[in-house]
């Protein structure tokens, strides 16, 4: 650092430094970006702390200290959502990220912050969800992710073991890449604009799930609807004509936004796997749409 610089900005421009990844960590155990934001929060203050008081032992590397850091409040936090959503009104989804194309161009973080995967991390406990998103998704070391939740590294080898197990016995079996998920997207589109009902059938799959989240603040199905023909019935009642479906990116893949009127009504994610919709995520839920006008910008490193 210079004579002339402000230790408040050597604070910043180190925490600046690594905010993406600090977020793609924390959203990726939380699903929620409102809490996500509150997590960072406190990790600056925390920060901000450690280096004032000049702790060289704590922050020694700024990124292992900040991600340790992060991991730990967000575990916290965690048990705070487990008992709100118990109270949630229907289904729960992730709350959906606006982000760029080049997002998909890492497979593997397009996956990991995909709307499937994040359901399949909610089955996990918090220690497994933060070892598997530490390990799996950033390749942190084992002894790295100890110091983060607790635990010995050969726990957490464990630990890694039956997260990783449990996550794939339920993962999509096949993944779509990017231009084959936007084209099945495109004909489902166009099948809707245009009520071509086949075109519908032939684009979902026989066994095509729904899910809504409407968070009792907007009309949603209160259990995940199973089968085309219901999810058609459904789509098809609440549905209204002056809805346009605009392609827009989110979590890492395409996707759609729904808006009447010239306003956004929800935000519709896909499971594409073999050509078809497999599954679908309807976000109406208006407290979960507030960041579908600026890029959140994700990262692993």
């Amino acid at each position: 650092m210079s004579d002339a610089e402000d230790p408040t900005d050597e604070l910043a421009r180190d925490f600046t430094a690594h905010r993406n990844l600090l977020f793609t960590v924390a959203y990726e155990m939380l699903g929620s970006a409102a809490d996500t934001e509150d997590v960072l929060q406190e990790v600056w203050l925390r920060w901000a702390a450690a280096r004032s008081a000049q702790d060289a032992d704590e922050v020694r590397d700024p990124r292992a200290y900040l991600v340790r850091i992060t991991t730990r409040l967000s575990l916290n936090r965690l048990r705070t959502l487990a008992r709100r959503r118990e109270d949630y009104v229907g289904p729960w989804l992730p709350e959906p990220l606006l982000t760029t194309p080049d997002v998909a161009e890492d497979v593997e973080l397009a996956e990991s912050v995909s709307t499937a995967m994040l359901l399949v991390l909610e089955t996990l406990s918090g220690t497994e969800r933060a070892v598997f998103v530490l390990r799996e998704v950033f390749d942190l070391p084992y002894d790295e992710i100890a110091e983060a939740v607790g635990k010995t590294p050969a726990a957490v080898r464990q630990v890694a073991h039956r997260a990783r197990s449990h996550v794939e016995a339920r993962r999509p079996r096949t993944s779509a890449s990017a231009d084959e998920h936007r084209a099945v997207l495109e004909r489902f589109r166009d099948a809707t604009a245009n009520g071509d009902l086949q075109g519908l059938l032939d684009v979902l799959s026989p066994d095509v799930v729904l899910v809504t989240d409407g968070g009792g603040k907007r009309q949603a199905a209160l259990r995940p609807i199973l089968g085309v023909d219901k999810v058609l019935r459904f789509l098809t009642a609440v549905t209204p004509e002056s809805i346009e479906l605009v392609p827009v990116w989110l979590n890492g893949q395409p996707a759609m936004r729904f808006v009447i009127d010239g306003i956004t009504d929800g935000v519709g994610a896909a499971l594409v796997e073999d050509g078809v919709v497999t599954a679908l995520y309807l976000v109406r839920n208006p407290d979960k749409l507030g960041r579908l006008e600026d890029v959140v910008p994700l990262a692993r490193s």
